[in-house]
């Protein structure tokens, strides 16, 4: 697995790509440190830009930019076939794949998070440590479902759009159970489970912290398995 995950992150870590990725993550603090510096005290300021922007937005357009284009290269170059011929379990693929995204995207993200929190109106330390491990579990749950959208079509990049701003955004805010169906969900009762500060009044919406852990962990086993069995049947060209 060691040479397909370096090859999938010198196809993943393009000039551009990682160019874009870091003014996304710069973006939360940079604006965080300027709230602080006007004097911004109002303790839902931190909580409406940890949910409005960075895990609403930001989480899952970086991880889809990365994960619908694990298997891209090798789809759009139809060189998957040189893969899938080889006699290697199917997960032993798309393990790599995944954990390419993961190696790329987490790290930025979740000290994206991390400075949000701790520089914000109110930051404190508990609080950045509880955003960093929920953004760190975003972008595994993100990656697996992203991951497996970009085998499934090559629009995949595009639907996923649609899906974080139709889905996670607009219809799990108006419909509170489709929450415990949301990666957002997940990711916001992760932060406000290890610390019900951080979000302020978002908190109080959230959905319940082993719900969180459990669905976290089911749409990543489920997307990753689906990715699994998609890449053993599908016609590779």
């Amino acid at each position: 697995m060691g040479p397909l995950f370096g090859l999938s992150i010198r196809q993943l870590a393009g000039r551009w790509r990682l160019l874009v990725v870091l003014v996304l993550a710069a973006l939360p603090v940079a604006i965080a440190v300027t709230m602080t510096r006007v004097g911004e005290n109002n303790p839902r300021a931190l909580g409406d830009m940890l949910d409005g922007m960075v895990v609403a937005a930001i989480l899952p357009i970086v991880t889809m930019a990365m994960a619908t284009a694990a298997f891209g290269n090798e789809l759009d170059d139809r060189t998957l076939a040189y893969l899938v011929l080889k006699p290697l379990p199917r997960w032993r693929i798309v393990l790599p794949k995944l954990l390419a995204v993961v190696v790329l995207t987490a790290p930025l993200l979740v000290a994206s998070g991390v400075l949000t929190a701790l520089l914000g109106p109110g930051g404190r330390a508990h609080g950045a440590m509880a955003v960093g491990f929920a953004l760190f579990a975003g972008v595994i749950a993100y990656g697996a479902v992203f991951t497996w959208l970009g085998l499934v079509t090559s629009r995949g990049l595009g639907i996923a759009l649609i899906y974080v701003f139709l889905w996670e955004g607009l219809i799990s805010t108006f419909l509170p159970g489709v929450r415990y169906l949301s990666v957002r969900g997940y990711t916001l009762a992760l932060i406000h489970g290890i610390d019900d500060g951080v979000l302020g009044t978002r908190g109080l919406t959230v959905i319940e912290f082993p719900a969180a852990i459990g669905g976290a962990a089911a749409v990543t086993l489920a997307f990753a398995w689906l990715a699994v069995r998609r890449l053993r049947r599908m016609d590779v060209p």
